[in-house]
């Protein structure tokens, strides 16, 4: 992967101030930074975010932090503190866009609400994700991505039918609020370009759940159905599901577009359904959708994964199998569209760590760097500031930096 220099990335020149921790903030402006934004990232003297502990620890560092902070300076700053929040302002009046997901009504404690510091910078962008957003009844409640995933109506959805619902494995409600605060930031620098102004963005982590639930509401309302959990497969989309093979294990086959169906059925040796005028549409098949999973399951029982993929790749039918990660680390397409990347660590061993997103053509994303030491930037940035060493002498010893 190539690493365009900075001056070439479509943020170049954007100033982004974090506050925040763990998942959902630092997730939206990781993205920023991979495109060219200078982030600097707040975090607590002496112990820092505390994804820095979080998963597998290797000397002493997350491996996640690696990824979550790629591209960020890391600035040591108490914002408990008089000063510490008297430097969070002199930062705040040059920077572009300002990222929190502290509870609502936190930053307002501090002095560092957007009526504040946008008095000083009438263009800053304010960025706040929370768990119910920053009005409503739900505001004050702590909120993390799992119970938005549950208020979402996600959870419920997740497993299989009477079964107790299960997570889907990653921290899904975090990063999809993440990539709405990428979009929220987008919109309002493209609306600051017209008016000169910046503004709140307000995003909820139940909300960002809701969002992807296609037509859970609308269903509900129309006729009373309440959408229940259906295990692997997609109820009224048919046929795709997870079919047995003759190792027990599982592919997945997605047969639902009315030309694939018949070339499926083909292949299965299934004429009969292939052609059967009730089943020419989706709607059709969804009403005879156990009898066709049964006979596609028939088929797959008797045959390998390879040589079911390989039949369904020649037919043009989407199908796959679940992916492992060791799978990820070695699959010939993830490598030729360089979703694999590797960067040094400190003491010079590599690491392999996801590609950028989105592809851009004429001016894509850089890797970077890793995750940065804790504090590692802030005699820089306070630098940058003009405060002299005298001041910082006296905030270091206060413990404030």
């Amino acid at each position: 992967m190539t690493t365009p220099k900075t001056r070439q990335l479509p943020l170049a020149g954007l100033k982004v101030m974090e506050l925040g921790q763990l998942i959902a903030g630092p997730f939206a402006t990781k993205m920023l930074g991979e495109f060219g934004a200078d982030v600097i990232k707040i975090e607590p003297p002496g112990t820092g975010d505390p994804l820095r502990k979080w998963r597998m620890i290797e000397d002493g560092t997350s491996l996640w932090w690696h990824v979550q902070s790629r591209n960020k300076r890391s600035v040591s700053l108490d914002l408990r503190t008089v000063e510490g929040q008297d430097l969070v302002r002199h930062l705040a009046a040059d920077a572009d866009v300002l990222v929190e997901n502290f509870r609502p009504g936190t930053l307002e404690q501090w002095g560092l609400g957007y009526d504040s510091l946008s008095t000083a910078n009438p263009g800053l962008i304010m960025v706040r994700v929370s768990g119910y957003g920053q009005t409503g009844p739900y505001r004050d409640k702590p909120g993390f991505g799992v119970i938005g995933e549950a208020m979402g109506g996600l959870r419920y959805l997740t497993g299989q039918p009477g079964e107790p619902s299960v997570r889907v494995g990653v921290s899904i409600g975090d990063s999809l609020s993440a990539l709405y605060a990428v979009i929220g930031t987008l919109l309002a620098l493209q609306e600051r370009s017209r008016s000169g102004k910046g503004q709140e963005i307000d995003v909820a982590l139940y909300e960002s759940v809701f969002a992807m639930m296609e037509s859970l509401l609308p269903e509900y309302d129309a006729s009373g159905q309440v959408r229940e959990p259906s295990g692997s497969a997609l109820p009224g989309i048919t046929p795709s599901n997870a079919y047995r093979i003759r190792d027990g294990d599982y592919v997945l086959i997605a047969g639902n577009g009315d030309s694939i169906f018949k070339r499926l059925m083909t292949v299965i040796g299934r004429p009969d359904l292939a052609e059967a005028p009730d089943l020419a549409h989706n709607d059709g098949r969804s009403r005879r959708a156990e009898e066709i999973d049964a006979a596609i399951e028939t088929w797959s029982q008797q045959h390998g994964r390879d040589e079911i993929l390989s039949a369904l790749d020649e037919a043009r039918v989407p199908a796959g199998y679940p992916y492992t990660a060791a799978d990820i680390a070695h699959d010939p397409h993830y490598l030729a569209r360089e979703m694999i990347q590797s960067f040094t660590r400190p003491d010079g061993r590599p690491l392999k760590v996801p590609g950028v997103l989105p592809k851009l053509s004429a001016t894509p994303g850089r890797l970077g760097h890793g995750g940065p030491a804790l504090g590692a930037h802030t005699e820089e940035v306070l630098d940058e500031l003009g405060i002299d060493e005298a001041t910082r002498t006296k905030l270091r010893n206060a413990g404030i930096i």
